[in-house]
């Protein structure tokens, strides 16, 4: 299914949607497999008796709250953010429970740039710098899957739009000039 179709106009497609890049997880799967091999060891090591139990229930509570900040939280900001390039506008939304968003449309870009850092290189991801015009200054999208592939996509996209719009005002004016009565000598 494509990006939430209430976002879309009638005649705009998704052309790419990204999240972040994938090794903005791996962080989290580590912190999940430290987490859950500590507690697991360290339930191993209560000694038998009365309160092994209750220790054991509070190791795995420790356990369950770490795993929801380490890993469940960046998890969901990963799955919940959203980078949508369409025929008409590149969308960003990113939250969780307050979400944020803006929409730039193709035709307001200025310019886009990418930044790649020698590991982001190794691993094809990078930063986008997207200059428009207005007062909101530039914006920056960190952690894009294939940054070079995308800046070269939005400067595809930038100039598929400004034809596309040329050639509605051009129907437009033809459709206009045509609807005229013609003078007859």
């Amino acid at each position: 299914m494509p990006y939430p179709d209430k976002l879309l106009a009638d005649d705009e497609e998704v052309v790419r949607h990204l999240h972040p890049h994938w090794l903005t997880i791996s962080w989290p799967i580590v912190a999940f497999l430290l987490v859950v091999g500590a507690a697991t060891f360290a339930a191993a090591l209560v000694p038998d008796g009365a309160q092994q139990g209750a220790v054991r229930m509070a190791i795995a509570g420790v356990a369950l709250a770490l795993l929801a900040w380490s890993v469940l939280v960046p998890l969901l900001r990963w799955r919940t953010t959203h980078y949508v390039i369409t025929t008409h506008r590149l969308l960003f939304r990113q939250g969780v429970l307050a979400r944020s968003g803006r929409d730039i449309g193709l035709s307001r870009i200025t310019d886009v740039s990418y930044r790649q850092t020698l590991w982001e290189r190794l691993i094809n991801s990078g930063t986008l710098t997207i200059e428009s015009a207005g007062d909101s200054g530039a914006t920056v999208l960190r952690r894009i899957p294939d940054s070079d592939g995308v800046q070269q996509l939005l400067n595809h996209m930038m100039e598929e739009d400004a034809d596309r719009r040329a050639r509605e005002a051009a129907g437009y004016l033809h459709g206009w000039e045509t609807a005229q009565p013609t003078a007859r000598f």
